[in-house]
This record gives C-alpha cells, structure tokens and sequence, in this order.
C-alpha cells in the first residue's frame, strides 16, 4: 500500500510528524544544538531554512523546527505547525540587548513585543498587543531560577529591516523598558492569540548597542554561546513542566 500522508508544503511535515509542544528557535543552526540537549530526537524534514527534529525529553512530547528570519518566514512555520496539531510554543532565538547594564549572552523571557514589523498587521491590527501566554512565561522563568543564573524578563522589540537602526526609536523603546531587539516574536504572540495556541520567548542577548565598549565579534559568540545553551536548556525545562501540567489540554 502506498504511503498517502499529506504533507504541507513548506515545513514537509505531514500528520503524525509534529509534537503537540514545539520549541521554535529562527536559525536553522540552532535546531542540532536543541536536540543535543534532548533525551531522543528524529530528524522529520529540511526545506528552505525549515529543518525538523521529534522526539522527546523527560516525557514530554517535542518538536523542534526552525523559523528563518523575520515574519514571514516565522508565519509560515506557526501556521503549518498548528495545522499538523502544535499547541504550546517557546521561541528560542537570539536578540540585541537595548538596556545599557544588560551584558552580551544574557537570557531574556519576552513577556511582549513592540509590533515594529509589518506582518502582524496581516493578521491583527497595529493596536492589538502581541502578548506571550502567562503560563509559558513562567514556566521560563521557573525553568532560569531552577538554574540559578542571571536572567532578564520584559518587554521585546520585533522589527523587520536588521540593517536600519531609527536611533530616536530606539531610545524611547529603551527609555520605556525595552530589553531585547528580535525578528520573530511578536508574529508568534499574534499568530497566538489568533489562532488559540499557547506561545512564550527566551533570548539571548549576542549584541547590545548601548554597551560604552563593545566586544569583538568572536567574543560576542563565545558569550552569546553560553547565554544561548542556557536558554535552550530553560525553554526544555519548561515544556516538560508545561507537559506535566497538562499545557496543551484545553
């Protein structure tokens, strides 16, 4: 008999291949560097900046695929998710710090993002806030204390052009609280509550143009590095907390 599974045309997955609870880092790079800390991930699909790993981690059920860059990218990934059954999203990705006394490799958990991009507005208007799920957030946080580092938790800055800086935004996002610039949150907060899935961001920082000194490029990898397996490791310690409560049931 043959195989007749229906499979989506971006993300290549098809009924069956994705997990009800789905860490969503943008870089395709990332993806291995999630499953490392796995119990047991299988490789599902690669397409475009898509690749897809399910397994699982202290029983509880993940996906693991990645975003791209940007809203667009990000959307389609959300959406084809969703269809195939995700219900619980954690973006992992990385950001610039936007506070001055914020160092290189710091963990963030998003609570909101600025919608400074265009593709939300495709789905919700400008003055509908993108708002992460309350019990993703503190799963997050619950999952960086347990760890014993220092950690950030605030407001988010997503915007679409990485090459162009309006200084006078800015400084009054960063005036007003804004902790980390990004590409993908605000699109999955929004694609939340449109589509009634349960969504939360960790970063870390790997830049922060406010720093007075500013470190070298490799040195800004190796921090952001250590910043970075600290966010993988908390955003799968809060999917099994969130898998255990029974997150995706409601």
């Amino acid at each position: 008999m043959g195989n007749n599974k229906t499979i989506l045309k971006h993300i290549r997955c098809g009924e069956g291949d994705v997990a009800p609870y789905v860490i969503i880092p943008g870089d395709p790079g990332r993806v291995a560097r999630i499953v490392d800390q796995m119990d047991s991930a299988a490789f599902i699909a690669e397409n475009r900046e898509y690749v897809v790993y399910t397994g699982e981690h202290q029983g509880a059920p993940v996906t693991v695929c990645s975003s791209g860059i940007g809203g667009p990218a990000a959307s389609i990934a959300f959406e084809e998710l969703i269809t195939l059954g995700a219900r619980v999203f954690i973006r992992v990705g990385s950001a610039g710090g936007r506070q001055p006394e914020t160092p290189i490799g710091t963990p963030i958990v998003i609570t909101a993002s600025y919608r400074g991009e265009g593709t939300t507005k495709a789905y919700l208007p400008p003055e509908f806030p993108a708002v992460a799920d309350l019990g993703v957030t503190n799963a997050l946080v619950a999952a960086l204390d347990r760890q014993a580092v220092d950690y950030q938790v605030g407001l988010g800055f997503t915007r679409d052009a990485y090459y162009v800086q309006d200084q006078d935004l800015n400084e009054l996002l960063t005036q007003s609280g804004v902790k980390a610039a990004e590409q993908e949150a605000a699109m999955l907060f929004i694609i939340g509550a449109v589509r009634k899935v349960k969504t939360g961001a960790i970063v870390a920082t790997d830049s922060n143009i406010w720093l007075p000194e500013q470190p070298t490029l490799e040195e800004k990898e190796r921090l952001f590095r250590v910043g970075e397996a600290k966010a993988i490791r908390a955003a799968l310690d809060a999917t099994v907390a969130l898998h255990r409560d029974g997150a995706h049931q409601w």
